[in-house]
């Protein structure tokens, strides 16, 4: 990512886990951001529940005492897989009051698939008050890999034929099918993508001037993801790079969303408001539940790189 327009810093030191990484990254390119003791509501991933998320919960609080931090308690476990818009809309509804009592914003950390929830909900919501959006390994530009979850999901399936059921109004009803991006059926993705493609506004959307109105909002937006964690794929779509029809990876300042500033990406990095952290060592299920506490927090306060 070298030349490009907006603060970047890649970490290469390897750790004996996780354990020992995840925290100290937070502190670095994620509490650079959630500063100032606003709220902080927290919208969890693909077969997650909202206890899942009770160590990051408990050392925000123990970092920063008197933070109210939310976990999102909605589309538990297998609920997960409902439809992506239906649960824009059931945790908008859930996160709005808590918008409304907080007159200086708030932050949104939201994980795996909830990232995706999350730009809905910045998309189309247009008296947010979201001051940062930390993104955690999130497939930002969509999913196209055999993961062990693919696997799980669709025994029958592999990656490269799975756009028969994705890119169907029946495939569309499952939030994995949402997102996936298949770099070798573009037209069908675009054609039927009921959700990544509108937000990306690569399928027509009428509403894509407002939404982006709406997204750019944001103070700040922390994209965080690394090469080890097996499950996003490639890794880079949590930092809106996503393979070619080759499944080359074309980083995200060199992708059309980006170039062409569909929805704001390029907006926030001329203002400085883009952080990019990518740190290996950290395996999916890692990035939210291990225990190390925010070592570097302080001294990393109010830093734009990673």
């Amino acid at each position: 990512m070298k030349g490009s327009n907006f603060p970047v810093s890649r970490r290469r030191r390897r750790s004996s886990g996780a354990a020992g990484l995840l925290y100290p990254l937070l502190g670095a390119c994620l509490w650079a951001a959630v500063v100032g003791y606003k709220p902080v509501i927290i919208v969890h991933g693909l077969f997650d529940s909202s206890g899942d998320f009770k160590n990051l919960q408990r050392f925000i609080n123990e970092s920063h005492p008197g933070t109210n931090v939310t976990v999102i308690d909605l589309f538990d476990r297998s609920a997960s897989l409902q439809p992506l818009w239906k649960q824009v809309e059931g945790f908008k509804a859930a996160i709005y009051p808590i918008m409304q009592n907080a007159a200086d914003g708030v932050h949104f950390i939201c994980y795996s698939q909830g990232g995706l929830v999350c730009r809905g909900i910045l998309s189309t919501l247009s008296d947010h008050n979201v001051q940062s959006f930390i993104s955690l390994s999130s497939p930002q530009a969509g999913q196209y890999g055999d993961t062990d979850y693919l696997r799980y999901l669709f025994p029958q399936f592999v990656k490269s034929n799975l756009y028969h059921l994705c890119y169907t109004a029946i495939g569309q009803r499952i939030s994995i099918c949402n997102y996936w991006n298949d770099p070798h059926h573009r037209d069908l993705y675009v054609n039927s993508s009921d959700y990544l493609a509108l937000l990306n506004s690569e399928r027509a959307n009428p509403n894509s001037t407002e939404w982006k109105k709406n997204f750019l909002k944001i103070k700040k937006l922390v994209l965080i993801g690394g090469p080890d964690d097996g499950v996003i794929t490639p890794w880079q779509s949590s930092q809106f790079g996503f393979y070619d029809d080759n499944e080359t990876v074309v980083e995200m300042q060199h992708q059309d969303l980006y170039l062409r500033d569909v929805f704001g990406l390029k907006t926030l990095a001329a203002r400085g408001d883009l952080i990019i952290c990518s740190v290996p060592g950290v395996e999916h299920v890692f990035w939210h539940s291990n225990e190390t506490v925010f070592h570097m927090s302080h001294t990393h306060t109010h830093t734009h790189t990673c």
